[in-house]
């Protein structure tokens, strides 16, 4: 009898034993959010996988350009992307780039934050032999990266402001907002609209602060400038939030119609205001152009496919006078 209960003693407890490993195998085998996306590259199931650095997702034109990417991604069948919000953080986004290449993605989206950071982001991609594409904000020694797609953010600022000057018939008084502080966008806009102040000796500089690309941030700076007295014939801003910001303080004292107003983006919300005339002029600049053209190239990239160095979008000028063409562009 002893040794009958022995032996059901030892199987119970080899059956104890059995289950235990199985449920730690199982409980092993469970995947974290990490190792799902370290999992997701072409070595695990065949697809190309194209890693996103995205600077910010609350961004209302960068929406539009990651639109274009998703867009074009769903076009193409054997390409996973992962996209990644660096909140505006530079050191975040460098730690994502590099999170991108411990997982050996096939190739490398990177919008900067800033113009600072990038370069090193650039060269932890091309240390690991992964292809990096540069979209949208450009820098000094953005020919390292792999490539580059995006506009010339230096034409919109002169674009912009030559149509201001002609508004102003070469006289006024201009207030500058600019974006946020340091950005190429911002950099290149606001030297493309201080070149052109510069050849027009009636036109001169008043106010300049930065709303940091946010709506509300340009109506604020607005609200401060106008409590000045200072007198502002134009207001030139960097982009289309900032500006529609700057035009709901107007609107609040009753000056909107003696001031002219300028942004940049030809937002679907900006083309409505130059449509009804609060915004005099807007430059469009193609998000889902952008988007599009630098996740194909990407792509073709990580392929091994040759890739043009430079593509660029090109601006195009926004006024009443051809603003439904540019609201047809985003139906």
């Amino acid at each position: 009898m002893q040794r009958q209960k022995n032996w059901f003693w030892l199987i119970g407890v080899l059956v104890v034993a059995l289950v235990s490993a199985a449920c730690g195998g199982q409980q092993a085998a469970q995947p974290t959010a990490a190792s799902e996306q370290q999992g997701s590259n072409a070595a695990a199931d065949g697809k190309l996988v194209i890693g996103v650095a995205h600077p910010d997702f609350d961004d209302k034109w960068l929406s539009y350009l990651q639109d274009g990417m998703e867009q074009y991604a769903a076009t193409q069948k054997d390409v996973e992307v992962i996209y990644v919000d660096a909140m505006n953080d530079a050191s975040k986004q460098l730690s994502q780039v590099e999170n991108f290449v411990l997982q050996k993605v096939n190739a490398i989206v990177l919008i900067p934050v800033d113009t600072v950071s990038a370069p090193e982001m650039v060269e932890k991609a091309k240390a690991a032999n992964i292809p990096i594409i540069v979209v949208n904000r450009q820098y000094d020694g953005v020919e390292n990266a792999t490539a580059y797609v995006g506009s010339e953010s230096i034409k919109a600022g002169l674009m912009q402001m030559e149509e201001v000057s002609k508004m102003l018939n070469g006289k006024g008084n201009v207030a500058l907002i600019n974006g946020q502080m340091g950005q190429e966008a911002q950099i290149k806009r606001t030297e493309g609209n201080k070149q052109v102040i510069g050849q027009n000796p009636g036109i001169q500089i008043v106010l300049e602060g930065t709303g940091e690309w946010d709506r509300a941030k340009g109506m604020t700076l607005m609200e401060n400038w106008l409590q000045s007295g200072q007198k502002i014939d134009a207001v030139v801003s960097n982009n289309d939030e900032m500006a529609i910001g700057a035009i709901m303080a107007l609107e609040a004292v009753g000056k909107l119609e003696q001031t002219i107003v300028a942004g940049i983006d030809a937002t679907p919300d900006a083309l409505e205001y130059v449509k009804s005339g609060k915004l005099q002029v807007t430059v469009f600049q193609n998000a889902r152009g952008q988007g599009e053209s630098g996740l194909a190239t990407a792509i073709k990239a990580a392929r091994g496919e040759t890739v043009e160095k430079f593509t660029w979008v090109p601006y195009e000028l926004v006024t009443k006078d051809n603003v439904d063409e540019y609201i047809q562009k985003w139906q």
